[in-house]
């Protein structure tokens, strides 16, 4: 008879779709530990099974277009911070593509994201990264440097997609086909996938610049307006990134 270690470590070893058949090999074993092992796993295989579900769900704009070779999902991230960049992405996933756990990316952890962003780069068709600087922003106003971002996001890809399904806007400036979706992030997974890219790209740079701009907590706040930022920038003054535009009125300009 195997020992309660030796069936935890092979319960834990097992792959979420396989657990169901691993879990009845054990079913009739009387020991109470194993019981309660064959319990938790029960309880995993009900969470991998709601997730298969929930992201075949997450299908289902994609699904609209069959006729349509490449579906590519647009999102941004940065249209609200007080300094950096916007960033989009585009991202085009194989139809036949397995990937779990694909979510807004304001759903999932930081470890979580960092783990899908690289998947998705493995994984998909073709990925495209659009990144417009904070003195664009500035200049045009953040809405057009968003679209601009997105537009730089399809220029990007090696292969160009012939439905696009973006988060809640129109593009303007563009000939693919293109449909807006309110929420999207959260109900395509094209959308939410880059929704990940573009938010693991700019978390990356921000962190970056950080160390190139001290004492504004960029690694933790994204360049977003928390508290503790807006008092650095009272008094520290605004850094090179700052946009102007969005902080006027904390620097008396």
């Amino acid at each position: 008879m195997e020992s309660i270690s030796v069936i935890r470590e092979t319960i834990k070893a097992c792959p979420d779709e396989q657990l169901d058949v691993l879990l009845a090999a054990y079913a009739e074993d009387p020991r109470a530990g194993v019981q309660s092992l064959v319990a938790a796993g029960r309880r995993r295989a009900e969470a991998y099974k709601k997730e298969l579900a929930r992201t075949e769900e997450m299908w289902h704009y994609e699904r609209l277009y069959p006729d349509r070779q490449y579906i590519g999902g647009i999102d941004e991230v940065g249209r609200g911070p007080l300094a950096g960049p916007v960033v989009a992405a585009c991202v085009i996933l194989p139809k036949d593509c397995g990937l779990l756990y694909v979510n807004d990316s304001k759903q999932l952890t930081e470890k979580k994201r960092e783990e899908l962003y690289d998947r998705i780069l493995e994984e998909a068709v073709s990925v495209g990264i659009g990144v417009v600087s904070h003195e664009v922003i500035d200049e045009i106003n953040i809405l057009q440097a968003t679209f601009r971002a997105m537009r730089e996001a399809i220029d990007m890809m090696e292969t160009k997609p012939d439905q696009i399904l973006v988060d809640a806007v129109h593009i303007p400036g563009i000939t693919i086909p293109q449909r807006g979706i309110i929420k999207g992030d959260a109900k395509s997974i094209s959308i939410a996938a880059a929704s990940i890219v573009a938010k693991v790209t700019r978390d990356r740079m921000m962190v970056a610049m950080d160390e190139k701009y001290p004492g504004y907590g960029f690694a933790g706040n994204k360049g977003y307006g928390s508290a503790e930022h807006i008092q650095a920038i009272r008094e520290k003054g605004p850094c090179e990134i700052h946009r102007r535009s969005f902080i006027h009125s904390f620097i008396g300009e």
